[in-house]
């Protein structure tokens, strides 16, 4: 009946919203989802994407994973720091896995696609939460740079989230 088809409606948008209501830059969100999903088909599926970190000291590391088809087939790392006594930042560690090798160091950025860090974004890292300030960028023509939050009291390096500085085509 007509009241009841109403009713399913109703709650089916009620529960849609709060879902929505759950994150924070949820329109920024979306429109960078579209863009990843237009650049997705463009691209195959397959593409390379840095993420980056940055210590209050001053060292760095950066992240190269690549993506074949949507399947993560490779993925570099290099870590810069300063040695005691020296101004400049000096290579501490830096090396590359290919498909035979992935997942076998232990530092580097965690083997994930896009598709999983646009999850992982929506369901965890951009969700509202009372003790803490969160962040979002797309940055990278217009899709995510940056997911992720800080606790509220914290001081130094308390990002929880992610920062990718670059995503383009992956051609092997």
């Amino acid at each position: 009946n007509k009241n009841t088809c109403l009713l399913i409606l109703f709650v089916a948008a009620t529960f849609a919203a709060c879902k929505k209501d759950k994150i924070e830059y949820n329109n920024a969100f979306e429109k960078s989802f579209k863009a990843w999903t237009d650049f997705k088909a463009a691209s195959n599926n397959s593409y390379s994407y840095t993420t980056a970190t940055m210590s209050w000291t001053g060292s760095t590391t950066e992240t190269t994973i690549n993506v074949l088809n949507g399947q993560v087939v490779g993925r570099s790392y290099i870590a810069k720091g300063r040695k005691e006594g020296q101004s400049t930042l000096v290579v501490m560690e830096q090396w590359e896995e290919d498909l035979n090798t992935l997942d076998t160091h232990d530092n580097g950025a965690r083997l994930l696609t896009l598709d999983q860090i646009y999850e992982l974004a929506k369901n965890d890292l951009l969700l509202k939460r009372g003790d803490a300030s969160t962040s979002f960028e797309a940055k990278n023509s217009g899709l995510i740079s940056a997911a992720g939050y800080v606790p509220e009291g914290c001081q130094d390096d308390c990002f929880v989230g992610i920062k990718i500085k670059s995503i383009s085509k992956y051609v092997p």
